[in-house]
């Protein structure tokens, strides 16, 4: 046979005697000590081991034995511990993963629970909030501002109220450049209001109902000698209906929208008044002024002194 020939198979059983043996001389470690350390020839070991199986009554041919001997100096069937790496680590991670996975399963579900609150309670709303003011600022104001504005210039001819409409579309539209939300609806809010003003048509009726205060008088705080004469006028729309509008008050200076106010009128135009009703109890000439559609302003038929009160 040549030194390339391939070697014979050895029987397995040889191979468990081998084995045998190697695990025999590691349990005589005195004769492990005393044979192989004193470095004597290795057929006096063998020797040794031949009497040990015999005394067993085990037959082991001399190959076998040499074999053994040969098997522990190699240290063959000897198991050695891997070395530590990575995936040394997640072997035994794995294998451990049924103390740990629930562990683990437990803070997953805790961060994704934490994560979903903080995005469905906070994030999300939020998000929803920038996104609404962003198209109310990209396309609703300025659309509400375009079509507001269009509608009073082709209402009315008033300078006044052109003015006004011109003021708020101009704040509107620095209000939106600069993303300032609130002071846009600001603008629109008072667009809609003038608006409504030009809309509005109403008579202005001095109120003569039994019972009802028809004038009042009063002394101002800053001249004690004089008095400022007021008719208690309503404010009606064509149907007979009170129509609310905003008034100030030069007594407290607070504007509110009512249907019923005094306006201030000279004493004259007071002292007239009050004859015609204490005539037969009726004012005949009732009506103090009249508001036209497209006009902020009603036009008066009686002398006024401009001014007016919320309460009596």
């Amino acid at each position: 046979m040549t030194d390339t020939a391939q070697p014979l198979k050895r029987p397995l059983e040889e191979v468990m005697l081998a084995m045998d043996v190697v695990d025999t001389l590691r349990h005589r470690e005195s004769l492990v000590s005393r044979e192989l350390n004193e470095d004597q020839r290795d057929r006096q070991l063998i020797a040794r081991l031949r009497e040990i199986y015999s005394a067993q009554g085990i037959e082991v041919t001399d190959a076998v034995l040499a074999e053994g001997v040969k098997a522990l100096k190699e240290q063959r069937f000897v198991y050695t511990p891997p070395d530590g790496g990575f995936s040394l680590t997640l072997a035994r991670l794995y294998v451990r993963r049924t103390a740990w996975g629930k562990t683990v399963l437990g803070v997953i579900a805790a961060v994704l629970i934490a994560w979903a609150g903080w995005y469905f309670l906070i994030t999300a709303p939020a998000e929803r909030r920038a996104e609404a003011v962003r198209v109310e600022l990209t396309e609703t104001l300025p659309g509400q501002l375009e079509e507001l504005k269009a509608a009073i210039t082709k209402d009315t001819e008033v300078k006044a109220a052109l003015d006004d409409a011109d003021r708020f579309y101009d704040q509107g539209q620095q209000a939106i450049d600069e993303g300032d939300v609130g002071e846009a609806r600001a603008a629109v809010a008072g667009l809609e209001g003038l608006r409504q003003r030009l809309e509005q048509a109403y008579t202005l009726r001095i109120v003569s109902r039994p019972g009802a205060t028809s004038g009042v008088w009063r002394i101002p705080d800053s001249n004690q000698a004089a008095r400022n004469y007021y008719l208690i006028v309503e404010a009606l729309d064509p149907d007979g209906k009170p129509v609310k509008v905003p008034v100030t008050s030069e007594e407290t200076g607070e504007t509110k929208r009512v249907s019923e106010w005094g306006v201030r009128v000279p004493e004259a135009t007071f002292s007239n008044v009050r004859r015609d009703k204490e005539d037969d109890g009726i004012i005949q000439n009732d009506t103090l002024a009249v508001k036209k559609p497209g006009t902020l302003q009603p036009d008066y038929t009686m002398p006024v002194s401009g001014g007016a009160i919320t309460s009596w």
